[in-house]
């Protein structure tokens, strides 16, 4: 087989990715084209394509690619910060839109809504994040707060940081969520003895623990769903 050139802009026109994609649609362009037209450019010798295919081979597939930092983006020769930020922005655009929604107007009255709106958000992060999504009688969302970055402990999620903004908005009652970057969506005993913890405090503050939900990949547990609560 013929090497390739090494810059797209000498292949005939009608194989260009770039301009395919405008004549006949994204949806007929393969993973490393598409991410080939993010790259924008190769490098001596490569061309975007190439090194999307190098992307892909050592983090594959698309949905293991978009769990790697920009820093791992980089390990890739040919792929520098400016390459890895711009597929960094692009693949955390694709969560937003996935997470279905603005979520100023988004109302959580099951568990599913909540999973189908955090999962495509939190599924590839690499520490556990605790939230606190505060709702207002309706169900619908008031404000989202971060409560905590790593491992999950009652000495770092304290009812005071929970419920300090829940007494400010006034929200009638709040959602718990977390995940496991571990893929395993099963609470452990300090998620069962936080929840336990936070569900007393809302009673004496008249303020409702709803659900203490647990993302893991694609999957999720509902601590009210599971009679845990």
């Amino acid at each position: 087989m013929a090497e390739s050139p090494y810059k797209i802009s000498r292949w005939p026109k009608k194989e260009r990715p770039r301009e395919r994609l405008l004549q006949e649609g994204p949806q007929h362009l393969t993973e490393a084209e598409l991410l080939g037209i993010l790259l924008g450019k190769g490098m001596r010798k490569k061309t975007a394509i190439d090194l999307a295919r190098e992307l892909l081979d050592q983090y594959g597939p698309l949905q293991k690619l978009f769990s790697r930092s920009p820093g791992e983006l980089t390990g890739v020769k040919g792929i520098g910060s400016a390459k890895a930020a711009t597929l960094s922005a692009a693949f955390e655009l694709a969560r937003r839109v996935q997470s279905q929604g603005d979520p100023d107007k988004k109302s959580f009255k099951r568990s599913a809504d909540v999973a189908n709106h955090y999962l495509p958000l939190m599924r590839d992060l690499r520490k556990e994040i605790f939230k606190v999504l505060l709702l207002n009688r309706a169900n619908r969302l008031i404000k989202e707060v971060t409560i905590s970055e790593g491992t999950l402990d009652a000495s770092i999620v304290h009812p005071r940081d929970v419920f300090r903004e829940a007494i400010l908005e006034p929200a009638s009652g709040i959602l718990l969520i977390h995940n496991h970057p571990s893929g395993n969506p099963n609470p452990s005993e300090e998620d069962l003895r936080i929840t336990k913890q936070l569900v007393e405090a809302g009673r004496l503050l008249g303020i409702k623990v709803y659900d203490h939900i647990i993302l893991a990949g694609g999957s999720y547990r509902s601590l009210a769903d599971d009679g845990l609560l």
